[in-house]
């Protein structure tokens, strides 16, 4: 299922057969999913990515992982060129009631266990803001909603703390990949304004490691030093064949980045680094405490 729009044309829901559906069809749809799946995985593109596109990378990213939560497609109206950069940022803001309406029609459905969202780049601060929407709507987010893993965000960090703590205490996990080395957010820094995007922080830096401590439940894994990615460094967490495999051994057993003893324990042994709250080369793992 992909929630799509083109703005100014159409706004809708398509189904498994690629037709429209009604607002009123999506509770049923999460209904009809075959019983032993109850487990629903929400992904939400990023910027300069169309629709046909996002189905792609969904399909190859769900193919690769081996998850078995139920796939559901987010696809707001991107024009798909890189220099309309404004309009898509104006398009998440078109989707996020939408977005806000799928992901409560899921957490309401009694056939669904647990919704994890899964946003990448631009598509982080819609989902963000969704969250928030249904958090000023019904006083918290959904208990059903357990983890929500932003991938590369294209977020304003001082934007995102805001956010952070208007989500309250009772939010969802949040997961945050990061590269220093993203030359996607570099230049949507430089179109903000020269304003740090959360997902180039640099977690070597003392400033940045006390803002994020300040929020609880947070874990931020910093890719730089990973090979094997996209040109951009931009998607390395569909592209990068060890965190494909961390991403798709940890949805598989339900868990969160940080279930182990010693933050970021399984993720570092999994790519071959030392464990540690702060942890060296290949990959860093910052830890926040949890609520």
């Amino acid at each position: 299922m992909a929630a799509a729009g083109a703005r100014g044309s159409r706004a809708g829901l398509r189904g498994d057969a690629g037709g429209p559906l009604a607002r009123s069809q999506v509770l049923p749809w999460f209904q009809g999913q075959p019983r032993a799946k109850r487990r629903v995985l929400v992904f939400v593109h990023g910027f300069n990515t169309r629709f046909d596109a996002s189905v792609f990378r969904f399909a190859q990213f769900v193919h690769d992982t081996g998850t078995d939560y139920v796939p559901v497609l987010f696809s707001w109206p991107s024009r798909g060129r890189v220099g309309d950069y404004i309009y898509d940022r104006e398009s998440t803001n078109f989707s996020r009631s939408d977005l806000a309406y799928v992901l409560a029609t899921a957490a309401k459905s009694p056939h669904v266990d647990e919704v994890v969202v899964l946003a990448h780049s631009m598509g982080a601060w819609l989902a963000v803001e969704a969250l928030r929407q249904l958090t000023l709507a019904q006083g918290r987010v959904p208990a059903k909603i357990s983890n929500v893993i932003l991938a590369s965000p294209d977020l304003d960090i001082d934007v995102f703390e805001r956010q952070v703590r208007e989500l309250g205490p009772k939010r969802p996990h949040l997961t945050i990949f990061v590269s220093r080395n993203d030359q996607a957010l570099g230049l949507s820094r430089f179109l903000a304004g020269q304003v740090t995007r959360v997902g180039s922080v640099d977690l070597t830096d003392p400033a940045y490691a006390a803002r994020l401590e300040q929020a609880t439940g947070i874990t931020v894994l910093d890719l730089t030093a990973l090979q094997g990615g996209d040109a951009l460094n931009h998607s390395k967490f569909a592209t990068q064949p060890d965190m494909v495999r961390l991403l798709g051994d940890r949805l598989m057993a339900g868990q969160t980045i940080a279930d182990d003893a010693s933050p970021g324990a399984t993720a570092v042994q999994a790519l071959g680094g030392a464990v540690g709250t702060v942890v060296t080369a290949p990959i860093q793992v910052f830890a926040a405490g949890r609520n």
